[in-house]
């Protein structure tokens, strides 16, 4: 790839009504190609540069690294150290997502490093650059002289009240029951991502040919950009043929599709090792010469011969094996013998874990997920910062999968992008299902585990959650499967074979890995890859219908271990009550300097925690202490309510009766004659200051002034009175139910008013 020194160029199209330009000429103008996309106030910096492979490699060696900086959107970088710092989760997807749709349109026999890397330098937090940044790099690539075979288009569809919007704003998108990202050739669709609130297939079929239509626009747009800068674009030669890959086809061929046949995939493994072994021996003898060929290898001198090294024949022998992988599965015979629309074997348990709020095993074939859920309360979700607006997660799913899963060693270090993009496919497609916060207020951790993988773990990882999900007892609206599709495909003859269940070698040879996850109702979360230049709108709707079938036959499997939802939580989990207080009385429940909040949190052990609208979450890991506090805080924040019971504290004693607060800075009277239903002659008989007392308000008069009654509170509660029965001293003065004690002889003048209490006159001689 080389940069021509062109003048800035600017163009610009209207696509699904939103206005979409693309510039090249003015940043990074040493980068092979370097492309500015700009939708709104939103604009991505996009480079792609090409440079020499190393050697010996098998791959083609493709980096995309998308990197958002937050100057863009006006912020500074969040932590301690105020400079960008490792990829995001966000980063991570969409650098996955840039890569998907670019990678199978390079030549097979291409091996030069390519670097693409995407920036946003204007974010408008609006309109998200990770879609229009794929379009930038197709762009980016076509200016430069790598084999690239785009254009490609890549558009954002979602769908509200029914009709499709392109490039939805982040507030449309809030208000839509479709996210769908496709890209597209001229002539076919590279990759899908979507999520739905369970759309019929029908409706996401729609929806996938739409964009696929609009993107048509995307590519023309790219076509303006090299018409106005004045280039054109290569033709780019074929792979060259393999003398070596015809020689090892012809001699191992027919042992190859033995192997092939063997239905365990680690004896199948050993068979085709076997085979390797000897193809190296007899083309690599130990004493004498190797084998010669004539030339003709891949990016090798046509008059120069070949060296057969143990390298190369491992690298040709696997690109045998695909040949006869594919020959047999268009032939009608998968590798495991299943036809084309069996699943394998699924077995599912719940409840597999005692400490565990919700676990579960989902195993079809040899891949198994071990998923399990653990609930928790507001401060466990997680706070999410980028260039967009912030914003809190409840649900969260992670899926790992350890190098013992497919029988291997290497070391840990992490999940990668592999994992976490995994992880987030798995997510998106089980969150439409949940209940919302305000009927279920947890915050919810699913992990998923892969303990064995061949083929579609990430399917796995829903069907696992949907069952761990149901055993925790999160009422879930319906449950959730996924299953992925495989093709392979004759391009020379267009014929084409659609494999529900795939296993790993049918992912790996062949060229297509289509997941749909749903309920019976319809699609949650959609992804597609592939390895050859694309399908047409028939595989798709063909596809769909088939995974369909198989989710249907997956979510009969899996209600056999669980019907529904457990009634209750687990005992492990905490338990959670959420309540909803006037927000002017916030500051009375928080109190000056947070001291009511922390004594109402020490008093029932529940943890407290109060959002702006009002709404309070009480969080304890016995019910009793949520209950608790939840009655504590009603009664402080509606006041005082007559014919109500509280739990108040005894703060002053004196001989007419007690003082009681019943609330933060808010008491009454309880009466001498309130406080028993037998005989009373001291205050200090039933209570001392400091005291809980269970009280019931009996009156609130025009002063505001409280009158409780500790004996109404036990006789409603049926709680026993210690002084119920003790009888009254000879000679005890009769007291009036609620009326002031009369004058004591050889006492001073009458109590004074109020409550019967007040200041006492002068006393009298002794």
């Amino acid at each position: 790839m080389s940069n021509s020194p062109f003048a800035r160029k600017v163009v610009e199209r209207a696509v699904g009504g939103r206005a979409i330009s693309l510039e090249t000429g003015r940043f990074a103008k040493q980068a092979s190609g370097a492309v500015v996309v700009r939708i709104g106030d939103t604009m991505s910096l996009v480079t792609a540069m090409a440079g020499p492979g190393r050697e010996g490699l098998d791959f083609f060696p493709l980096t995309v690294d998308y990197r958002e900086k937050t100057y863009s959107a006006g912020k500074f970088p969040g932590g301690f150290i105020k400079r960008e710092g490792r990829p995001s989760t966000k980063e991570i997807l969409t650098s996955r997502l840039i890569d998907r749709p670019i990678r199978p349109l390079f030549p097979e026999w291409y091996r030069e490093e390519v670097q693409i890397q995407a920036a946003p330098i204007s974010a408008d937090r609006e309109n998200d650059a990770d879609v229009p940044s794929i379009v930038a790099a197709s762009a980016a690539l076509m200016l430069g002289k790598a084999p690239f075979l785009g254009p490609i288009g890549a558009i954002r569809l979602g769908r509200i009240d029914g009709k499709l919007v392109a490039f939805p704003t982040a507030e449309e998108l809030a208000q839509s029951d479709l996210d769908l990202v496709v890209a597209s050739t001229a002539k076919t669709i590279v990759m899908i991502e979507g999520f739905g609130e369970e759309l019929p297939e029908s409706e996401m079929g729609d929806a996938i040919i739409e964009a696929h239509r609009l993107n048509q626009e995307l590519i023309a747009l790219q076509y303006d950009l090299l018409e106005a800068v004045g280039q054109e674009r290569p033709d780019h030669r074929p792979a060259p043929p393999d003398g070596l890959k015809a020689l090892l086809l012809e001699r191992y061929g027919r042992r190859l599709r033995e192997a092939k046949q063997i239905v365990m995939k680690q004896e199948r493994n050993a068979a085709t090792k076997t085979i390797l072994e000897a193809a190296i021996a007899e083309l690599i003898p130990a004493q004498g010469e190797p084998v010669s060929l004539p030339p003709g290898g891949p990016g090798e001198d046509a008059h120069a011969p070949t060296p057969v090294t143990r390298e190369r024949i491992k690298g040709v022998f696997h690109a045998v094996e695909e040949v006869v992988v594919r020959e047999l599965i268009l032939s009608g015979k998968r590798p495991d013998g299943r036809g084309p629309r069996d699943l394998r074997a699924i077995k599912c348990e719940v409840g597999v874990l005692p400490r565990a709020h919700g676990s579960a095993v989902f195993q079809r074939g040899e891949t198994q997920a071990l998923v399990t859920t653990v609930l928790g309360t507001g401060a466990d979700e997680q706070r999410v910062d980028g260039i967009m607006n912030e914003y809190s997660k409840k649900f969260m799913l992670d899926y790992n999968m350890p190098p013992f899963a497919v029988g291997e060693v290497r070391p840990i270090r992490g999940p990668g992008r592999r994992e976490i993009g995994h992880g987030a496919l798995a997510e998106r497609s089980v969150a439409s299902i949940l209940p919302p916060p305000n009927r279920f207020p947890y915050t919810i951790r699913v992990v998923s585990d892969i303990l064995e993988s061949n083929g579609s773990s990430s399917m796995a990882s829903v069907c696992g959650a949907t069952l761990s999900l149901m055993d925790a007892g999160v009422p879930i609206n319906q449950p959730v499967g996924g299953i992925s599709i495989g093709l392979v495909q004759d391009d020379a003859t267009g014929r084409h074979v659609l494999l529900t269940d795939i296993i790993g070698e049918e992912d790996h040879y062949g060229d297509m890995d289509f997941k749909v996850a749903g309920t019976q109702h319809g699609v949650t979360g959609i992804q597609l890859d592939l390895k050859n230049q694309g399908i047409n709108e028939d595989v798709v709707r063909e596809t769909l219908e088939q995974a369909h079938e198989a989710r249907l036959e997956i979510l009969r499997a899996m209600l056999r271990s669980i019907k529904r939802p457990r009634e209750e939580i687990s005992t492990n989990a905490p338990r959670l009550i959420q309540i909803q207080i006037n927000p002017d009385k916030i500051g009375l429940l928080i109190g000056p300097g947070g001291k009511t909040i922390r004594r109402l949190q020490d008093e029932t052990g529940a943890k407290i925690d109060i959002d702006d609208s009002g709404v309070v979450t009480l969080a304890s890991t016995e019910a009793a202490g949520a209950e608790e506090a939840r009655d504590k805080i009603l009664a402080m924040t509606e006041g005082v309510q007559v014919g109500r019971i509280y739990e108040g504290r005894v703060t002053s004693i004196k001989d007419f009766g007690a003082f009681v607060e019943i609330l933060p800075g808010k008491d009454g009277l309880v009466h001498v004659t309130e406080l028993s239903v037998g005989y009373v002659a001291s205050v200090t008989e039933v209570c001392h200051v400091g005291d809980p007392m269970l009280v019931k308000v009996i009156a609130v008069d025009e002063q505001d002034r409280v009158k409780l009654s500790r004996k109404a509170a036990l006789a409603e509660r049926e709680l026993p009175d210690e002084f119920a029965n003790r009888p009254r001293p000879s000679g005890s003065p009769d007291r009036g139910a609620g009326g002031p004690p009369p004058r004591r002889e050889g006492g001073g003048g009458p109590r004074g008013g109020g409550y019967g209490g007040g200041d006492r006159g002068p006393r009298g001689p002794r």
